[in-house]
């Protein structure tokens, strides 16, 4: 049976990607998908091989073919968003809702697929991955990460792998649903700061009303040690497991901008073992809430 595990963040920059990517190289046998559509960073680091790419057609798009408008400017008139301007259909303004086409008089109008993304199947030096790019300006990234997530589950049950390792979106937004609907763990990484805190708790909160059990990462503890104490507070009142307390180093940033997981860049160093303690504890995690199962 295949364990979806999800890394999020309630916001941007707590260092997710970072610890998604350490967890690849410190474990064995997983597949790994980049969830977050919509600024996706994990290749970065993992330098993927792509080995196939699709097309992701997320929306309809208007089109007026001009030999038959008669330019009443009807679809004009209806057109909530400004799109429609005859023979023209502005397609940045088009939100596919197909009012224009309905009222047509003369048929004029149809809707085609519009392509909002590309989805890649790859590989990388710790496993099959599964990512993908929404188009600057398009929708509907929640049904975007949820093909990603068939696509790599598709992948585990078929080459017989344990783990889906899922780097999610920040926030509590449809990506962010669509990554931790129906996962088994959502791992939160979160930051002392007022927002990471304030963020932490809405993120836990949704995790919580889709029944997923989630634990916390605090990294950066040390910048500001009263908020880590809240965190753990709260976590300790909400009977909810902090697996581990990562300190501020240069090291982090280092291994980013070597292009490299922190464990390839500086296997010896003390957070490299942190992270490796902190990957026991989640695989730990997974294997007790098999027995429960």
């Amino acid at each position: 049976m295949t364990t979806e595990i999800a890394v999020i963040s309630g916001k941007g920059g707590t260092g997710k990607t970072s610890v998604v990517a350490a967890f690849a190289s410190l474990a064995k046998n997983i597949v790994l998908a980049d969830c977050d559509v919509d600024a996706p960073d994990l290749h970065i680091l993992l330098q993927p091989h792509v080995g196939h790419t699709d097309e992701f057609v997320g929306s309809k798009l208007a089109v007026i073919d001009p030999e038959t408008c008669t330019g009443c400017a009807l679809c004009e008139e209806k057109c909530r968003f400004d799109a429609a301007h005859p023979p023209e259909i502005d397609p940045f303004a088009c939100e596919g809702c197909a009012v224009c086409e309905f009222v047509c008089p003369v048929k004029a109008i149809r809707m085609v697929d519009r392509v909002s993304g590309q989805i890649y199947t790859s590989d990388t030096r710790y496993g099959p991955m599964v990512h993908a790019r929404l188009n600057a300006g398009e929708g509907n990234s929640g049904k975007l990460v949820t093909e990603v997530r068939k696509r790599a589950s598709q992948i585990a049950k078929t080459q017989d792998i344990p783990i889906v390792l899922i780097d999610g979106s920040p926030g509590v937004g449809c990506p962010v649903i669509a990554t931790v609907t129906g996962v088994s763990l959502g791992i939160v990484v979160t930051e002392p700061t007022e927002s990471g805190v304030h963020d932490m708790r809405r993120v836990v909160a949704l995790l919580d009303q889709f029944r997923v059990k989630p634990a916390v990462i605090i990294n950066k503890y040390d910048l500001n040690p009263e908020n880590s104490q809240e965190i753990e507070k709260f976590c300790n009142r909400e009977d909810i497991p902090v697996l581990g307390r990562i300190p501020f180093d240069p090291v982090m940033t280092q291994s980013m901008v070597a292009a490299r997981t922190l464990p390839e860049y500086a296997e010896l160093h003390p957070i490299t073992k942190m992270l490796s303690d902190i990957w026991n504890k989640i695989s730990g995690i997974v294997q007790e809430s098999k027995k429960e199962g």
